[in-house]
């Protein structure tokens, strides 16, 4: 490490889809370099911008919530260009149907949330009526018509849904038919306070995590099976998972989060990006 401070305290997500990333950095010892705080999307976002976490991923709906008081990591996020298999709405009705109907929102991922929000309204013309309810898919369908589920439940139910006679609408997939563009969910930002005092350790972070990925990417099979030793999906299911997401950040996915951004400004739900973007560390 380059500044000799305390170790960063880093932000980890504690669902498969970051699995890869996880493995990359058992894989390459950076966790000896970092201070590393595993937990979901929500409780690492308030972390960050609570000042608990010095870097970590967000959710893309807090980053633009709090932008003014972080950088973005360049080329590094959770999302992707197409399907993605674990954001999605189960409903027991086409979406079209559901104007005036329950849905449940699953708890765990505001972005997830209003991006079912913003399809349901601006894609299929209907205002339901939203409550929140843990992340339980027959819990959520005791009480709902359709319900918006992230993560593991989420990938989980897609296997399930079917036999049980429920649609699955992969958002992702909607949006990108929607925009056209490809959809980013959460992305790693390092608090600007943190990263003016100490650019050489945000750098050696940032390298670590995306040779971390990069390693990942070239070994799916191996991360798959080891996933599979403790999770309720084969490797075949998992490897497939993992090569569905999109952990970059280039032009393409910096425009899918403005244009998510432009949408959620619209309604109210986040500030406006400055018109030049996002602001990216630049160390």
């Amino acid at each position: 490490m380059s500044d000799s401070v305390r170790r960063p305290r880093v932000g980890h997500i504690q669902f498969l889809n970051c699995l890869p990333i996880y493995w990359g950095l058992m894989r390459s010892g950076a966790l000896l370099d970092v201070d590393l705080h595993k937990d979901t999307p929500e409780r690492l976002s308030a972390a960050l911008v609570a000042g608990d976490l010095d870097i970590g991923p967000i959710t893309l709906v807090e980053y633009l919530r709090h932008a003014d008081e972080l950088l973005l990591l360049p080329d590094l996020a959770v999302g992707s260009d197409g399907p993605v298999l674990s954001v999605n709405l189960i409903s027991t009705r086409p979406p079209a149907e559901l104007n005036g109907r329950p849905v449940a929102l699953g708890s765990t991922s505001r972005t997830g949330v209003l991006l079912a929000q913003m399809l349901l309204a601006e894609r299929y013309g209907v205002d339901p009526e939203y409550f929140r309810c843990p992340p339980d898919l027959s819990q959520m369908l005791m009480e709902a018509d359709a319900g918006v589920l992230i993560g593991d439940p989420a990938l989980r139910a897609m296997y399930e849904a079917p036999t049980l006679g429920l649609q699955v609408i992969d958002l992702a997939e909607a949006w990108k038919e929607w925009t056209g563009l490809p959809m980013v969910f959460a992305v790693w930002a390092v608090r600007k306070d943190f990263a003016a005092a100490h650019p050489g350790l945000v750098k050696d972070v940032h390298e670590a995590f995306q040779r971390s990925r990069d390693l990942a990417l070239q070994e799916l099979d191996e991360v798959a099976e080891a996933g599979a030793r403790w999770e309720p999906f084969d490797a075949a299911t998992l490897a497939n998972y993992f090569r569905v997401l999109d952990f970059s950040l280039g032009e393409r996915q910096v425009a899918g989060l403005r244009e998510f951004a432009r949408r959620a400004a619209e309604r109210g739900e986040v500030p406006a990006l400055p018109l030049d973007g996002p602001e990216f560390f630049a160390g």
